[in-house]
């Protein structure tokens, strides 16, 4: 596999948009991994396998119908709660098959990586990557979701070489103490508090290199007054855990019991209906409550490419990378801007505007965010014992001469 550093390095001598950081000692190729995503179901209804055997969602519908009120609406936020998990997809036999049709239009990042770079060529790259689950696992305790070192270390080789931003819905606070980068940009609570960085950046244009941006801090102490209000009312509902994100709070019900869903929305809705201006979304088990402003993680893209510079500039490649329902607005963005792309990981197939994909977080510190030097202790301890590498001109090759036939 050759890197994107290598092309880099071959693209430097045709007029591109690239940083003269030190090349040196970096042979690595930029990787991301992203891993399911919730779904939404519409209101009123179960999860609804169809005939490609996964589960098909109208979120713009369910969306609309999700307002404070009925019972109807109370079921219709326990439908959209189950099927935000996996476990509630039943396997059929055509599922592989199926699976097979979703990649050929969303194929996997690495096994695209020659394309990708070809397409990126003559362009800067901007990199958009959302956190959880994306460069840390998905835990059950979210105030455990810590990135590994080799990822920590992975992602500061790559803001050397390009503008990168962190976007998450978590509190940009509790993102840069997982991340400890000072030289990234950092989107918290789904893009309603932005940050440049706080380490000097070569990619800062003059008057913007104090990104500040918070379109949201009306709604601050409403926040307050709804956290405060939530952790009270769910207290009674073992293992939910209500969260501060400074612009929007979150409720995890990873740890209830699938049986107490019906009770947790409840004690949410009880709590919403008399705050208008709050809406409810929906990511991986977890309830999200946020202002109704038109500010989203697509927005967010928007205004850091502004920033940058690259507003209106037709060189420019953005690549976001998310895992979540909320990554859905970047990757739409970019669609629409007909610049740069999405990559989402899931185990399963569903609707996304990405277009590419990858199966899961390690995949980036086996794939594309890999070394060649890592590749090869990758090949030869994950892939089959007896087997010898051999690398040649960047790229990794598998011999299975010694490795037993196996019936």
């Amino acid at each position: 596999m050759v890197s994107l550093i290598e092309e880099i390095d071959k693209m430097t001598s045709q007029n591109v948009l690239v940083s003269d950081a030190t090349k040196s000692g970096i042979n690595m190729a930029i990787a991301v991994a992203v891993s399911n995503s919730a779904l939404f179901t519409t209101s009123g209804q179960k999860p609804q396998v169809g005939p490609s055997g996964f589960i098909t969602i109208s979120r713009k519908k369910l969306l609309q119908k999700l307002e404070i009120g009925s019972a109807t609406r109370l079921n219709a936020w326990v439908d959209s709660m189950k099927a935000s998990s996996p476990t509630h997809i039943k396997s059929t036999p055509s599922l592989s098959q199926d699976q097979s049709s979703w990649i050929l239009h969303h194929p996997s990042a690495l096994e695209m990586f020659e394309q990708i770079t070809k397409a990126s060529k003559g362009k800067q790259i901007v990199m958009f990557l959302d956190y959880d689950g994306t460069l840390s696992p998905i835990v059950e305790d979210p105030d455990r979701a810590f990135m590994s070192d080799a990822m920590r270390a992975a992602v500061r080789k790559l803001a050397r070489y390009f503008p990168t931003a962190i976007v998450s819905g978590r509190c940009r606070d509790k993102v840069y103490s997982f991340v400890r980068l000072a030289e990234l940009y950092y989107a918290g609570s789904h893009g309603m508090d932005i940050k440049g960085p706080s380490k000097g950046s070569k990619y800062e244009n003059g008057a913007h290199q104090a990104v500040l941006f918070q379109p949201a801090s009306e709604f601050v102490p409403m926040i307050n007054e709804v956290y405060k209000a939530l952790l009270e009312k769910t207290k009674s509902t073992p293992g939910a855990k209500v969260e501060h994100n400074k612009f929007c709070v979150s409720v995890h019900f990873r740890c209830v019991d699938e049986k107490k869903w019906s009770e947790l929305a409840l004690q949410v809705r009880s709590v919403l209906k008399v705050y208008p201006k709050l809406r409810l979304t929906q990511g991986r088990k977890v309830l999200e409550i946020r202002p109704t402003i038109k500010w989203d993680k697509g927005k967010a893209l928007e205004f850091l490419l502004e920033s940058l510079g690259f507003a209106n500039c037709t060189d420019v490649f953005p690549v976001y990378i998310g895992d979540d329902r909320t990554d859905e607005d970047a990757f739409k963005v970019l669609r629409e801007r007909g610049q740069g792309f999405g990559i989402l990981v899931s185990k399963i197939p569903k609707d996304t505007n990405a277009s590419y994909s990858l199966q899961e977080p390690s995949e980036a510190s086996y794939g594309l965010f890999a070394t060649p030097g890592e590749m090869e202790k990758i090949i030869t301890t994950k892939v089959v014992r007896g087997a010898k590498t051999v690398q040649r001109n960047g790229c990794i090759t598998c011999q299975l001469r010694n490795v037993p036939s196996v019936a």
